[in-house]
């Protein structure tokens, strides 16, 4: 009987010890799944906008121990934190997988009508030769001077110098804003011209992102969606972070849909609502719904 009472003294005694080995091994693993799950959350959230999810389950501060060994309850509490944490970490795991899937998938695609794009460019360009009678040579004559490109009117050339330069001595945000003016003014190719060399001057700068998107939309705007494709893409592909990384998205989904290349167009849109959940519930919300309704997408 003396031998069972000091066993059963001795496992008293060292309960409190497993336990409060397994809360440690525990909690390192909850730091480590934690510092991962966020690492992951970054990738799946390219927009930096802060949405982080929190543990389905987590600790209750009020029972937290404030001195003394911890109980087996917490320790069981980790352990539910841990497989909270498990099944998020897999499933953000899993978007991060798709998303880079689908701009892979994106990118070949883009390739593929950009290849198509210049075929057609080119065959346009060349003239399908002509059966020539055979003749004596005439004597050579003086070589033509080669048409030069139409001057703008003087209407327009006024009306372009009457729009206001702004200077306030930040030579990015002038450039930018003189280019909106002619484009909101609907000068497209002097618009064309100003944010071209703007992002070109200034590829660095944190709002650039808007200088690329806005010349993109001046070369839809004049009604050449293959040129904007690029500058939409890219702008996006390049910058994902920056401030009109979601807009360029749509954008190329609505030159796409106007180079009648629909399946593509509903990929980008579906990217946008992928990549941008927050965008494409807020601000651009309507947009994105026409643009699905104009390509047809399912």
């Amino acid at each position: 009987m003396k031998i069972v009472y000091l066993l059963s003294a001795a496992a008293l005694a060292l309960a409190p010890t497993i336990v409060h080995a397994q809360d440690t091994n525990v909690e390192g693993r909850v730091t480590k799944l934690e510092k991962e799950m966020r690492s992951v959350q970054r990738k799946v959230f390219p927009d930096g906008a802060g949405k982080f999810f929190e543990p389905d389950i987590q600790a209750d501060p009020a029972k937290a121990a404030t001195s003394g060994t911890p109980s087996a309850s917490a320790v069981t509490d980790l352990i539910a934190r841990v497989d909270a944490l498990e099944t998020q970490l897999a499933t953000l795991t899993g978007q991060v997988e798709q998303q880079g899937a689908k701009m892979t998938s994106m990118d070949s695609r883009l390739k593929e009508l950009e290849a198509q794009i210049k075929s057609a460019s080119a065959a346009a360009a060349t003239p399908e030769p002509k059966p020539v009678a055979v003749a004596p040579k005439p004597a050579p004559a003086a070589a033509k001077p080669a048409p030069t490109p139409a001057k703008p009117s003087a209407s327009r050339t006024a009306a372009v110098a009457a729009i206001q330069k702004p200077s306030t001595g930040d030579a990015f945000e002038d450039g930018y804003s003189y280019g909106y003016r002619l484009w909101e003014s609907k000068f497209y190719p002097e618009a064309q011209v100003q944010l071209q060399e703007t992002v070109s001057k200034y590829p660095k700068h944190k709002r650039v992102s808007y200088a690329r998107n806005l010349l993109g939309r001046a070369w839809l705007d004049e009604g050449k969606p293959a040129t904007a494709v690029k500058i939409f893409y890219d702008n996006y592909k390049n910058d994902p972070k920056g401030d009109r990384a979601p807009e360029s998205l749509y954008f190329l989904g609505e030159a796409l849909t106007d180079l009648n290349k629909a399946a593509e167009a509903c990929e980008a849109f579906g990217q946008l609502a992928s990549a941008y959940p927050a965008e494409a519930s807020g601000r651009l919300a309507g947009r994105l719904a026409e643009g699905r309704k104009k390509a047809k997408c399912k």
